[in-house]
């Protein structure tokens, strides 16, 4: 670890390997989000800014002082062809820390998404670069480069808890973090809800619309006989 408490940079980190992440298959960010309990989710708040494709990856981590994004200038340089960006912004949505011209740095060095806690410019920048980035909204006031921050620090995104190196999964529903130390089992727990999942479609199919276990509950209630 590198610097002083504000700027600092925390490397290297741990980062899951190729089997881990392959464990994750298709799922979506909501199969692992309800594999997990429904913890891991980010608010509603965090969308992509235009309709990209279902990513996965590792977590990087960039802590920003509000409005600057000097450490995310840093974290960049920092990143591995599939990092996923994570971005704190203090709760900024008045400057935007990131743009078309860090959007095109990123798909050079191969970084696989952007996630920002806070809001991003240049959207029809970002959706032809083929970057998929998601964040609170649109501003197109800059950033000064010179305030404090962290890079690789456990950060507050989508008031969900990242550490560097943890599973990301987005999509069109959202984001959903993965802990590192716990994604083996979270890849099992959510393949085991893919297939509740195929299996409740095939009884919709067959004519089972409404799942019986919702009269048996009713009835546990006393609200129908």
């Amino acid at each position: 670890m590198a610097g002083k408490i504000g700027f600092r940079v925390h490397a290297p980190w741990r980062r899951p390997d190729a089997a881990l992440l392959a464990a994750f298959g298709k799922i979506s960010s909501a199969q692992a989000a309800d594999g997990m309990s429904r913890l891991g989710a980010m608010d509603s708040g965090i969308r992509p800014v235009w309709p990209s494709p279902r990513i996965v990856g590792p977590a990087l981590t960039v802590w920003c002082h509000s409005g600057d994004n000097l450490m995310l200038h840093k974290a960049l340089a920092l990143a591995a062809p599939g990092d996923i960006v994570l971005v704190n912004t203090q709760g900024n949505t008045g400057n935007s820390v990131f743009g078309e011209l860090m959007a095109t740095s990123a798909v050079r060095i191969g970084v696989r998404g952007v996630i920002v806690d806070g809001t991003v410019r240049d959207a029809d920048a970002l959706q032809s670069l083929g970057l998929p980035v998601y964040a609170r909204g649109i501003c197109p006031n800059g950033c000064n480069k010179d305030g404090a921050g962290e890079v690789g620090a456990i950060i507050a995104c989508g008031q969900v808890a990242v550490r560097p190196g943890d599973i990301i999964i987005a999509d069109r529903d959202g984001v959903t973090v993965i802990p590192l130390d716990d994604a083996a089992e979270a890849a099992k727990l959510a393949a085991a809800q893919v297939e509740r999942e195929k299996k409740r479609l095939a009884e919709i199919g067959e004519g089972v619309l409404v799942r019986p276990e919702i009269d048996e509950a009713l009835r546990r209630l006393r609200i129908i006989d």
